[in-house]
């Protein structure tokens, strides 16, 4: 791979980091799905920079629990849940259109039943 492509998948994973990072702070925007792209970006651009994250005490864990079971903690599950409602109760508060917030609640419905129909991960002595 050319060294422009490397520095593209760099810089995608950096990115992809930066929110992940900034969505620890902000509720409505997820971390889980920002680690995983990145990790992903990292391992076409970085093979360095992909161990540092999927090595990383805090935030390689749920990189590692997606990867190995497809999994998701139930503090996750739970953090997600509350920002999918704290979401569609921003834009009914709002004043969203009914044609968007049923569109929105539907779009929402299928996410939270896709995240709590995930398997927690199994504890650590049993990975």
């Amino acid at each position: 791979m050319d060294g422009a492509r490397r520095l593209a998948w760099q810089a995608a994973g950096a990115l992809a980091l930066v929110l992940a990072i900034v969505g620890i702070a902000l509720p409505l925007l997820p971390t889980t799905p920002f680690l995983l792209l990145s990790a992903f970006c990292f391992a076409r651009g970085s093979e360095r920079l992909h161990d540092w994250l999927v090595t990383h005490p805090r935030l390689g864990p749920p990189i590692r629990a997606w990867r190995e079971h497809r999994a998701i903690s139930t503090r996750a599950k739970q953090l997600a849940i509350i920002a999918i409602v704290a979401a569609f109760a921003g834009a009914w508060l709002a004043g969203a259109a009914p044609t968007v917030l049923a569109i929105q609640a539907a779009v929402l419905v299928l996410v939270a039943l896709f995240i709590l129909t995930r398997p927690a991960p199994p504890p650590d002595g049993e990975r």
